[in-house]
């Protein structure tokens, strides 16, 4: 890379400008991108990844030539910049694609750096796979996505909460899914509770198989992404994965199992204690949920609620709190949460209405 060159606009006359009216020095610093990159790959198909550089850091001008990018502008945003390029470069050289969000997210993980209230490298957060399967790969996309990944690692019992789209049970699943094929466990359980809190499916038509399956459809998705779609049948028919209701969890002690208890928002606090207490030796838990979308009946509490308050700071429980800027569906679901968290603000409630917030 080129040395920095400070310059400070003169003015017609070449005399320094007055104190009062100086505008900002200017920063010129020349990037090289070593020759192994891939400019096309770094700049994006019609320079999509460069157009969204440019829309980042208006301020700053960006002149490529060949394999060097000349930027020029204030210090501290030539600086951030640089910084990104050689983000960019670093995903590329291990292998793995760029696209406008995944650029997107490193520039607010380098602004969150700068201002001081993060520490993640966007290079490490875009590359650490942790299940590749028929021709995918699954990897976190945010800092809090890693985090919770991490984790999922280091703790027995692990609490992903945020809103919809952010990844906390694709994530986990594929977490199970490594643990398994890693032999780290005989068997992963997943379970949910069905329709609500009271798992009333009489109403419905057909088999009790036929009355559950569609509550449990999402869990199958999932695994016919990260399996081989015809080892589910039979992994399911030897016990190694079992999707249940989570009625069907009761009386049991699950051992060297992995278990997520999806859409933990729709338990009682009765139900949360007796699925936490099925834990077994060898076993680990992740309970993933969202508490702004809660279907009990009026006046029954959220187990996922009132869980926060009971186990927090116990030894070897974590809680991964994942928010609107996480979420990786289209850029307008995380408007939409946000938007709804306003509104949600605004309304005047009492203690009553605040404790059912968030209800559909």
């Amino acid at each position: 890379m080129a040395s920095t060159d400070p310059t400070t606009p003169r003015s017609s006359a070449g005399q320094e400008p007055a104190a009062a009216v100086e505008p900002a020095a200017t920063t010129r610093h020349v990037v090289v991108v070593p020759p192994e990159v891939s400019m096309v790959s770094l700049l994006g198909a019609r320079d999509e990844l460069l157009r969204v550089l440019e829309r980042a850091f208006p301020r700053t001008d960006v002149l490529v030539r060949g394999n060097e990018i000349t930027l020029t502008g204030s210090a501290g945003e030539v600086a951030l910049v640089e910084r990104l390029v050689d983000q960019m470069t670093a995903v590329l050289a291990a292998g793995q694609p760029l696209s406008p969000d995944a650029v997107e997210r490193s520039v607010a993980m380098l602004r969150a750096q700068a201002a001081g209230t993060g520490q993640d490298r966007p290079a490490d957060v875009l590359t650490l796979n942790i299940l590749s399967s028929r021709g995918r790969t699954i990897r976190p996309k945010t800092v809090n996505q890693k985090r919770y990944v991490d984790a999922i690692d280091e703790h027995t019992i692990v609490f992903g909460i945020g809103p919809a789209g952010t990844g906390k049970t694709y994530l986990a699943m594929a977490k199970a899914v490594q643990a398994l094929q890693a032999k780290q466990v005989n068997r992963i359980v997943l379970t949910r509770p069905a329709v609500e809190a009271g798992e009333r499916l009489g109403f419905l038509p057909g088999t009790l198989t036929d009355k559950i399956d569609p509550y449990l459809r999402p869990l199958y998705d999932a695994l016919h992404d990260m399996l081989d779609p015809d080892s589910i049948p039979r992994l399911m028919a030897a016990g190694t994965i079992e999707v249940a209701p989570l009625a069907y969890m009761r009386g049991r002690t699950l051992n060297d199992a992995f278990i997520i208890l999806d859409e933990a928002q729709n338990t009682s606090p009765e139900q949360m204690k007796m699925f936490l207490t099925r834990l077994g030796f060898g076993s680990k838990i992740v309970v993933t949920g969202d508490v702004t979308q809660v279907d009990l009946p009026s006046g029954t509490d959220s187990g996922l609620r009132v869980v926060q308050d009971i186990l927090e700071g116990v030894e070897d429980v974590h809680f991964s709190r994942l928010t609107s800027t996480d979420v990786v569906r289209h850029r307008l679901v995380s408007e939409i949460v946000d938007a709804y968290g306003r509104w949600e603000e605004s309304r005047p409630r009492g203690r009553d209405e605040a404790r059912g917030r968030g209800r559909r």
